[in-house]
Parts: structure tokens; sequence; C-alpha cells
């Protein structure tokens, strides 16, 4: 499946804000966002005049894309299962990207990152229901676990990952057993549960033209 392979720290200036896609790089002083606080590119620094409704429009779309790490055919397709649901469309498209098996695998400290937790589940390190499952878009179902594998638990980098991970917050929509590296979706998280700074209702808006 198609995916972004460029360098990641120039999404971050892109959008402005830090998107979370290098794992500790974002969390220390190398951090390209806060060396270089303005767009890249030959005229980055003078990209300070107010932005036009279509401009906030896509704004908003790619920042999603991004942190999420979805391209955007699939994201159109989200969006399409999206508007068919019950309810506000925006809401239903976060809460469809949260149930991404890559972004349940992060939000449950098993990656610092979701390219990282997408890593982990290609590499087939996670398991659903005591499956192996290695598509990272997999839509986790209420009362499914998810767990990091047997066999996986004793890769360096996954113990050093689940050493510090009990110092991260954990949403309230999933349950952990930090002993087993397991975890379970107790709900399907509500708008308030998703601290992204994200304003929907523009991806909406730039979808319905």
């Amino acid at each position: 499946m198609a995916r972004y392979t460029g360098p990641v720290c120039r999404l971050c200036r892109r959008e402005g804000i830090k998107l979370f896609l290098k794992a500790d790089r974002c969390y220390s002083a190398k951090c390209a966002l806060d060396r270089r606080p303005f767009a890249p590119g030959q005229h980055g620094k003078s990209r300070g005049k107010k932005p036009t409704e279509y401009g906030l429009q896509l704004r908003e779309k790619q920042k999603a894309r991004r942190i999420y790490g979805v391209m955007e055919g699939q994201f159109r397709r989200y969006f399409a299962e999206a508007a068919r649901q019950k309810g506000m469309t925006g809401e239903n498209l976060l809460r469809l990207l949260e149930r991404r098996l890559d972004n349940v695998v992060f939000r449950l400290g098993f990656a610092l990152s979701r390219p990282e937790a997408r890593q982990l589940v290609r590499h087939g390190h996670v398991t659903v229901n005591g499956k192996r499952v290695n598509i990272p878009s997999y839509l986790v179902r209420v009362g499914e676990n998810v767990a990091i594998s047997e066999k996986s638990l004793s890769t360096p980098r996954i113990k050093e990952i689940l050493e510090g991970s009990s110092s991260r917050a954990l949403p309230v929509w999933l349950s952990l057993d930090a002993n087993a590296a397991a975890g379970t979706v107790i709900a399907l998280p509500t708008r308030e549960d998703i601290q992204l700074p994200i304003q929907e209702h523009f991806i909406v808006e730039r979808y319905s033209r």
C-alpha cells in the first residue's frame, strides 16, 4: 500500500504544529519545528498572509491525513463511510481514524509514534484477539483485544518502549494490562476523547464543495 516516504519533519513545519511523527526526536532539542518554526521551502518565511477559506479547509484535511498517516484516496473513503453513518460526519471521521489498528497500538503505548506503530503491525508483532493482524488500517471493534505477540516481547526495541509506557496517558476508551502488553477497546471514542488540534468542520466543508 502506498505511503509517504519523504522527510516527515517537513510535514510538521508545513502544518505549523508537532505531528509527533519521529518519536523521541519530537520531544528533543533536535525537533525541526522548534529550530525552524516556519514552513519549508524558499518562501516559507514569507507565508504570513491570512489564509483563504479554501486554504483553511485544505490545511485541516492535510493535518488530519498526516497525523494518522493516511493517503488521499483512503482518506476520501473514510469520509464517505463517515457520511453514511448516523451523527456528525466530522466526529464520525475522527472516530474511524482513531479505530485504526496502528493508532490503537500507538494509543496503548506500544509505540512512540504512529509510523512506528504502523511498522510494528506490518511486521507481524501485533495480535487482535490472539490472531496476528498485519493490516494497519484494520478497524478495531469494541471488545477486541490488541496485544504484542508473545514472540515479540523479547525484541529489544519493544522491551524498551514497554518499560517506559507507564508514564503515558491512556485514553478512557481503552483499557491496558501492562504486564501482558495487551489492551482492550472498551468503548468507541467520543470527540472529547480525541485530543487533537483538528477542526473537523473544515474537512466536512472541504469535501462538501
